[in-house]
């Protein structure tokens, strides 16, 4: 997501050409793959996974760290909302004020306080080439090179987003090899966390760049922990487009979630029922855009009001409460003994949680019923 009070830049001839693009097949078979050592978060066999193997599907929300930096509360309040996982906006100064090195270690801090897994993004790579103001993916890099040692040692619990949308539409043709030289760059400087990629086209992929040329990024990183990072908004706008994107990629037996999305948006209406229950069927995670303090025009982002979390807008109920939500699909990360609670694991009782949460409990009780067994609803009357 651009940042908030920004225009958004968008055309029927683009929405057009992203339909035509997600019909297009990936390019080559997926071959020679090869996992990564077992440090902290990591990808095995086309999954996002903790250290010990199991499963981390990401269901979170992005705050605007960078131009909020006072909202320190944030972080707290996603989490007791349900969220494993919070994407955070950084800035490397190229463009907003620099995030310091100290902030990025209090931020990392607050995310383990509070047990969730923190998703590290630097902002200032947003449309490059197209927007004047943005700055390189190699830029980036370095930012996060100068503060690598905030980061040490926090594999199991950062993810290093390299760039946010890093290309805009003019010359996505180039995102692949600037990614591949930035993940080049930060392994030879050490860096052994999972890596996270954006598309190009703001996010959005209409081109099928980022998805005809995973395979080859993804065996450029010789820890071969990236992960790709789609944004979902007008481009969209119908279940098939959603389905047929994502399993492309887990198809091919590669790492995806989508890193940003909204219920509606200018560009046009997003699927958010679609992405949610695709991410859903195909366990992959999903984080959608964003806590509070979207602007210019684009308010309706929010989910929730002015930084009050009990203040829930439509969006925030949506997505924390509703059909394949937060709430009934989170898992807390195993690394803060998780294990157990909203989505997955085993409830007090005894019995596992239902993953598909109220869907599964017609008649209102707290009991449903998956996998042949009865399972408790997370948050209902059996829940306790």
């Amino acid at each position: 997501m651009r940042k908030p009070r920004s225009t958004l830049i968008t055309t029927a001839g683009v929405a057009f050409a992203a339909v035509m693009g997600l019909m297009l097949p990936l390019t080559g078979p997926f071959a020679g793959r090869a996992e990564a050592a077992p440090t902290g978060i990591r990808v095995s066999d086309g999954r996002v996974v903790e250290a010990n193997g199991n499963d981390f599907v990401m269901r979170g929300v992005n705050h605007a760290h960078a131009w909020y930096p006072d909202r320190t509360g944030s972080i707290a309040d996603i989490a007791a909302k349900g969220a494993n996982t919070v994407r955070v906006v950084l800035s490397s100064g190229d463009r907003w004020t620099r995030t310091t090195a100290s902030e990025v270690s209090a931020l990392v801090g607050q995310c383990k306080a509070n047990k969730v897994i923190c998703v590290l993004e630097v902002h200032d790579t947003t449309g490059y080439g197209e927007d004047g103001a943005a700055t390189t993916l190699d830029r980036a890099a370095d930012y996060w090179i100068s503060v690598q040692d905030a980061l040490r040692g926090q594999e199991d619990y950062v993810v290093v987003n390299i760039g946010n949308e890093p290309f805009g539409n003019n010359n996505h043709g180039e995102w692949t090899n600037a990614t591949k030289n930035a993940i080049g760059k930060l392994r030879d400087a050490g860096f052994s966390h999972a890596l996270m990629v954006d598309a190009p086209n703001w996010g959005q992929d209409w081109s099928g760049t980022m998805r005809d040329n995973a395979a080859s990024v993804f065996a450029s990183d010789p820890d071969r922990n990236t992960v790709f990072s789609v944004h979902m908004y007008g481009v969209y706008d119908t279940a098939t487009e959603v389905r047929d994107y994502l399993n492309h990629f887990v198809g091919n037996g590669l790492p995806v979630v989508v890193g940003e999305f909204g219920d509606r948006h200018s560009d046009g209406n997003p699927d958010e029922d679609a992405i949610m229950a695709t991410a859903r069927s195909l366990g992959i995670g999903y984080l959608g855009w964003s806590w509070s303090g979207n602007g210019g025009g684009v308010e309706y982002l929010d989910m929730v009001n002015g930084f009050d979390a009990n203040s829930l807008t439509a969006w925030g109920d949506r997505i924390f409460n509703g059909r394949d939500g937060i709430a009934a699909t989170s898992k807390t990360a195993t690394v803060y003994g998780g294990g157990g609670g909203p989505g997955t694991g085993t409830a007090p009782n005894g019995y596992p949680y239902c993953v598909d949460g109220g869907s599964s409990d017609p008649d209102g009780d707290g009991w449903g019923w998956e996998n042949s067994r009865s399972c408790v609803v997370p948050g209902g009357p059996a829940d306790g």
